[in-house]
């Protein structure tokens, strides 16, 4: 397809994304967004501007070089496309579907100063559909074999992206994964409507057919250390990669009832455990089913839970976040979804404490509204109470949604291994490299929470690191 001149470009409308309708969805855990078909890939595509220096790129924690993907897509070379994108990203159909574009790549397109930016996250879906849904699928050329073996901590996306990237060097590697199923948090974590696990999956066996090894149910810290790993093992360098998953909790009187969740354990419960699929397993959560359900937070992961709680039945389902809707960090498609749905949100409020029944389940919610006051270290607007606005409200199932943070197993087990005054591993800025010699780490066991695509930017910077690491090892 040739391209139009750019004044013709701009007169182009964003493609929308088809989607299931919000009444059916809300009561079921099949995928929300639907995908572009071909035509109207090629017709988003059609809206680049081709720019000659394109900072949606720049923009792109993993670098992805979005305008030769574009100008294949408007070639017709759909396959060619998916084999550009893994030069950068090994996981197109997930960062398709879940990456905040809007911040990132999108955020910086030239064409949304005036209009709306080119739909980069809907094209990059289209392009890993399309290659698994033909067959035909455009792994990257790797290089000759160097004989050094990499240990990845953790599969998920900072260890698969950086295990890509070492296999794409040539290197053997191999990848630890605690739970028995291989992603991270793209499996526990992320919910099926949003990211199908069969779409991870079938990442992970493009990955094996890299030549990546995986292995599950091995609890690094525990199983196996770090220094077995390099010794006993023979594995010449490590990246640590064990996120972030220790829940956080608002310290407030009632978390211990029954019926209230760290949002962690409920969508893992969820997810892993199949609780989206209760004709086939028993449910392995406190039945939201015509029950009232409140997630407290107003991130990704909250919108989730709110969402699955919906899926499984209850009768209303809300969010509870002290800040305003405008400070929520939520993707704004998240959002939206989740008001078609039904969820209800209640903005400026906090919980206060929960109370319980004589069994020692939750009840009741005691909650206080919020006002916004001068901005804090985050630069927004800080809640503070109003006072005499407390109120209660009936509520079954509580999920606290509030952030993670530092699983401490593999640092406490690693005695030369560096870390901060929260538990989270200390590592070099620039190379990722920690205090212990060829061990590296990156994803939120450095930074803290973050989202899919900047864990995966982290993983790509210590990949090149650590194969520099080796290289320099490496006999004359």
């Amino acid at each position: 397809m040739d391209r139009l001149p750019p004044k013709e470009r701009m007169k182009i409308s964003r493609s929308s994304m088809p989607e299931q309708d919000a009444k059916d969805r809300a009561r079921n855990f099949l995928e929300v967004n639907l995908g572009l078909p071909v035509l109207a890939a090629q017709h988003e595509a059609q809206r680049c501007l081709d720019c000659a220096d394109p900072k949606c790129v720049g923009a792109c924690p993993v670098g992805m070089q979005i305008n030769d993907v574009v100008t294949l897509v408007l070639d017709g070379d759909f396959i060619g496309a998916a084999k550009k994108i893994r030069e950068d990203n090994v996981l197109p159909a997930v960062t398709g579907r879940v990456c905040p574009q809007e911040n990132q790549c999108e955020g910086a397109c030239v064409l949304g100063k005036k209009m709306d930016a080119v739909a980069i996250g809907y094209i990059e879906r289209f392009v890993a559909d399309y290659e698994r849904e033909t067959g035909n699928v455009g792994l990257p050329d790797l290089k000759p074999s160097t004989g050094k073996k990499v240990a990845i901590i953790g599969s998920g996306p900072a260890g698969l992206s950086c295990a890509g990237d070492m296999a794409i060097n040539g290197h053997d590697v191999t990848v630890f994964e605690a739970l028995h199923e291989i992603g991270g948090v793209l499996v526990y974590g992320i919910p099926e409507f949003r990211l199908p696990k069969d779409i991870v999956k079938n990442e992970v066996e493009n990955m094996k057919n890299m030549g990546i090894k995986f292995e599950t149910n091995v609890v690094v810290g525990k199983t196996i250390t770090i220094d077995e790993l390099m010794t006993e093992e023979g594995f010449d360098c490590v990246f640590i990669a064990t996120g972030a998953g220790l829940p956080k909790f608002l310290k407030i009187p009632g978390e211990h009832l029954g019926g209230v969740y760290s949002a962690n354990e409920f969508l893992t419960r969820v997810n892993l455990m199949k609780a989206y699929d209760p004709e086939k397993y028993d449910q392995p959560i406190y039945d939201c089913r015509g029950k009232n359900v409140a997630v407290v937070g107003g991130g990704n992961t909250a919108m989730d839970s709110v969402r699955s709680a919906l899926r499984l039945g209850a009768k209303n389902a809300y969010i509870i976040y002290r800040r305003g809707e405008d400070e929520m960090p939520a993707r704004k498609e998240e959002v939206h979804h989740a008001k078609d749905e039904g969820v209800q949100f209640m903005t400026l409020v906090n919980p206060v404490s929960f109370l319980g029944d004589e069994k020692g389940n939750l009840k009741v919610a005691h909650l206080q509204r919020m006002e916004l006051g001068e901005p804090d270290a985050s630069g927004r607007r800080r809640p503070v109470p109003k006072e005499g606005s407390d109120f209660e409200m009936p509520l079954d199932v509580a999920i606290i949604a509030v952030g993670t943070g530092a699983n401490p197993l593999v640092q406490s087990t690693t005695p030369d291994l560096d870390t901060t005054d929260r538990g989270y591993i200390l590592a070099d800025e620039e190379t990722l490299a920690t205090s212990k010699p060829g061990v590296f780490a990156g994803g939120d066991i450095v930074s803290g929470s973050a989202t899919v695509i900047r864990a995966m930017g982290a993983g790509r910077k210590a990949a090149k690191a650590m194969h520099e690491y080796l290289t320099a090892q490496a006999p004359v």
